[in-house]
């Protein structure tokens, strides 16, 4: 066993997972305080299909790569299989066409930035802070 864990490395030690500041996003509600929120601070939405596994490879990618100090921006995360009707508004409010996975960057009201799947990856946020 011990070359076998030398070899592809395994370890004892549980990987430690990193956490985002998610916002859970359920109400089309929240969709107007976002917008005046991103008056002030930036706004992020991420949409994920939980079904998908495009998706979650994505997501996952969007959080190991991750690094904006904890308060620089509000971070939210909209289930849309379960809250479609509050998916179906963030296109409408936020004049973007609908894709899963997608990122978008709110400020002063607008999206100023939009992207879906691997592009997601190419959006630097901090340079939108």
């Amino acid at each position: 066993m011990g070359l076998l864990n030398k070899l592809f490395g395994s370890s004892s030690e549980p990987k430690e997972e990193k956490v985002l500041p998610w916002i859970p996003l359920t109400s089309k509600d929240q969709l107007d305080n976002i917008a005046e929120k991103s008056k002030t601070k930036t706004q992020v939405i991420f949409k994920h299909s939980t079904r998908c596994g495009i998706s979650r490879m994505v997501m996952n990618q969007f959080i190991s790569m991750y690094d904006l100090d904890i308060n620089t921006i509000d971070l939210y995360y909209l289930d849309l299989l379960s809250y479609r009707d509050v998916s179906d508004e963030v296109g409408y409010k936020f004049q973007v066409m609908h894709q899963s996975p997608q990122l978008l960057v709110i400020k002063n009201g607008a999206t100023v930035t939009h992207a879906s799947h691997g592009a997601i990856h190419e959006i630097r946020l901090n340079q939108f802070i």
